[in-house]
C-alpha cells in the first residue's frame, strides 16, 4: 500500500499542482487544513480533497480548523464528501490496515482543540494496540517538534502512548519548521507539513510503503 503524507496546507491545497502530488492508494492529511477555519475555506478543501485521484483520502483536523470544533459531529458528517474519510478520535481499517485519527493537543494559545493532560491521556487511551497507521495533528515530544526557537513543543502524553502501541507510521504536522522524517523504535514519523513557519509553501509531500 502507497500512501501520500501532507499536512498543514492552510487554505494553499488550490495551488498544489497536480505533478506535484505524488500517486497513491491513500493520501492523509494532518490537519489545518484552512487557515482561518470558517465554512468558505473547509468546503474549498473538501472539493479539492474529494477530487484527488487517489483511492482512498483520510484527513484530520488541526488547530486552525475550528469548524470541526464547533460544530456537531452530525452537522459535520453532513460535510464530508462520499469518498472521503473525517477521523476524530475514531479509526478505519482499509485493506486490513488500521488507521486512526485524533485533533487533540496540548494547550497552544487559543486554538481549536486545545486539551488538558487529563483530556488527551483519554483521548489517547482509545488508541487501539493494533494501529498501523496514527495521525495526530500534534507531534510527540521530542520526535520533529522543534520550533525555529529551539523549543520542543510535543506532546508528552502522546509520546507515550505511541512508545506503547509502536504503530508501523505516525504522522503529524503543527510545528511547521519541523518538517521531515525519522525512525525510532521501529516507528516512522513524518511531519509532512507543507508550509514552512512563515506560511510559505516550500515542502514537498511524503511517501510511505505499508
Amino acid at each position: 500500500m502507497k500512501i501520500v503524507l501532507i499536512s498543514d496546507t492552510h487554505n494553499k491545497h488550490q495551488f498544489i499542482k497536480d505533478d506535484e502530488l505524488p500517486i497513491g492508494d491513500v493520501i492523509i492529511h494532518a490537519g489545518d487544513i484552512t487557515n482561518k477555519g470558517n465554512s468558505i475555506e473547509t468546503s474549498s478543501f473538501l472539493s479539492w480533497f474529494a477530487n484527488l485521484p487517489h483511492k482512498y483520502k483520510i484527513f484530520i483536523a488541526g488547530n486552525h480548523d475550528f469548524l470541526f470544533e464547533r460544530r456537531k459531529k452530525e452537522e459535520i458528517a453532513k460535510l464530508i464528501p462520499d469518498n472521503v474519510t473525517y477521523l476524530e478520535n475514531s479509526g478505519v481499517v482499509i485493506d486490513g490496515i488500521q488507521f486512526w485519527g485524533s485533533p487533540d493537543q496540548p494547550a497552544f494559545y487559543q486554538w481549536a482543540f486545545n486539551k488538558t493532560t487529563s483530556q488527551r491521556k483519554i483521548s489517547f487511551d482509545k488508541i487501539p494496540e493494533s494501529t498501523d497507521v496514527l495521525i495526530t495533528h500534534c507531534p510527540p515530544f521530542r520526535i520533529l517538534d522543534e520550533t525555529k526557537d529551539g523549543e520542543d513543543v510535543g506532546c508528552k502524553v502522546l509520546r507515550e502512548r505511541v512508545k506503547q502501541i509502536k504503530p508501523k507510521l505516525h504522522v503529524f504536522g503543527h510545528i511547521h519548521e519541523a518538517y521531515g522524517q525519522k525512525l525510532f523504535n521501529k516507528t516512522q514519523f513524518v511531519n509532512a507539513s507543507l508550509v514552512d513557519e512563515y506560511y510559505v509553501r516550500k515542502n514537498k509531500p511524503v511517501i510511505f510503503e505499508l
